[in-house]
């Protein structure tokens, strides 16, 4: 596996194994298999509803926590200093650890300002080793750094093929932010595996469609948290390490772009009202 640098000193792999929408009864099951396959990083949240059994995997396996980069994320109802720190002690109580790699506010939404400054001292305490964040577009990014004492060290947003977020990784490039991606197949709708700049950039690769996705991040310098229930795919998810794109290869890319989410919209009224209204 390689790694990214931080800007707090910290590494943090390339390829995490997402558990979004993996259902609870499943989850210990598909972690297990993440980790026999090689997987080190795991991504998680409060709103997946599934940290107790990817603790559960966790302590079953024969991989050492110090060879793990454990990732949760605090849902907007936990939002505030005294419900983040709780909420924070929840997660590490589930996942049956007492630290973790790193911890991001999931959504810009709720008193994140006071969330923020609980991750941070939580960080001076050594209970988490990198803070970040989760869905802050530039706006959101710009102000919640210009108006704190510590830059995040982590922002994950949405990005694939479909909505590329070239603006929004220039900003965290200014400011020393990692990008890391988020849905970064798009759930494959729209025949992504199949479309044809994909495949022809794949072929002349000897690559999957789903590597030349996950590799084309990495040229651009982006972490990536991805999900598969079968170990053949797993495997061939973390097998990008022997190519690289050049650099028409990655201007080709650009035309898939739609530069909009074809899932969500997080300015949205009703996206705001749904996810405030979700209690973990």
């Amino acid at each position: 596996m390689e790694y990214f640098k931080l800007n707090n000193g910290e590494k943090m792999p390339v390829l995490s194994f997402g558990v979004f929408d993996i259902k609870p009864e499943n989850t210990k099951e598909i972690v297990l298999k993440a980790l026999n396959v090689g997987y080190r990083s795991i991504d998680n949240a409060q709103v997946y509803y599934n940290e107790k059994e990817v603790g559960q995997a966790i302590k079953e396996s024969d991989v050492s926590r110090e060879d793990l980069f454990l990732t949760s994320k605090n849902w907007v109802s936990n939002a505030g200093y005294e419900k983040t720190i709780k909420g924070f002690n929840k997660t590490l109580e589930d996942l049956q650890t007492d630290y973790l790699d790193l911890f991001l506010i999931h959504q810009p939404y709720g008193d994140y300002y006071g969330s923020y400054r609980a991750l941070h001292d939580l960080q001076k305490e050594g209970k988490i080793l990198s803070i970040g964040l989760s869905n802050f577009y530039p706006d959101r990014l710009i102000d919640l750094i210009m108006n704190n004492d510590v830059v995040p060290q982590v922002n994950q947003v949405e990005t694939s093929p479909y909505f590329q977020q070239w603006g929004a990784h220039e900003i965290m490039k200014k400011y020393d932010v990692l990008h890391q991606a988020w849905g970064p197949f798009s759930e494959g709708i729209n025949d992504l595996f199949e479309n044809p700049i994909l495949k022809e950039i794949a072929d002349k690769n000897s690559k999957s469609t789903h590597q030349v996705v996950l590799r084309w991040l990495y040229d651009r310098g982006i972490a990536s948290a991805c999900k598969s229930t079968h170990a053949d795919r797993m495997k061939d998810n973390m097998d990008i390490f022997d190519f690289e794109l050049t650099k028409d290869e990655i201007e080709k890319i650009k035309e898939i772009n739609t530069g909009k989410s074809p899932f969500i919209d997080h300015n949205d009224p009703e996206t705001v009202e749904e996810f405030n209204e979700e209690i973990v």
